[in-house]
């Protein structure tokens, strides 16, 4: 008796299958033919990080205090920063991620404590070879001003 009910579930499979095959058959694509066209990212994408300016100073204010170089659990953030005098704040010099193994997962902008750190609306973001996925973000940062004056 299992035997034939295992047919007629099998059966019953490929019936239903086959309808929702047929169902998707006749709607429109929705494939983008993406060089040519390009998509509208939603609101919640989160792409990878980038350094925020901020309007009242004009740039980041990344104290370089390694809390995100930390909290990365796959280890690809690199932070370097000087004091300008002996009572000011440290200022972010380098800030250097190795997106190739970054997971993506946002604990660096979580935890950042002045902020500085967004997600970007970018997916277009490839290389050809290993070393096109290290990016140094102070540098991105600088391109993108430079851009906008």
């Amino acid at each position: 008796m299992s035997y034939f009910r295992e047919i007629i579930d099998g059966g019953w499979s490929l019936v239903e299958g086959m309808r929702v095959t047929v169902r998707r058959l006749f709607q429109p694509l929705v494939t983008v033919q993406y060089p040519r066209k390009h998509i509208r990212m939603s609101s919640a994408y989160r792409g990878h990080i980038e350094l925020k300016v901020f309007k009242e100073t004009g740039t980041h204010n990344c104290i370089a205090c390694g809390t995100c170089e930390r909290m990365c659990p796959s280890g690809v953030i690199k932070v370097q920063g000087v004091k300008e005098q002996a009572k000011s704040p440290k200022v972010a010099t380098h800030y250097v991620i190795d997106f190739t193994r970054c997971s993506l997962c946002g604990l660096c902008v979580e935890t950042c404590p002045t902020q500085t750190l967004e997600y970007s609306k970018e997916y277009d973001l490839v290389g050809e070879t290993r070393w096109d996925g290290v990016i140094d973000l102070m540098a991105r940062l600088e391109t993108r001003r430079a851009k906008t004056v």
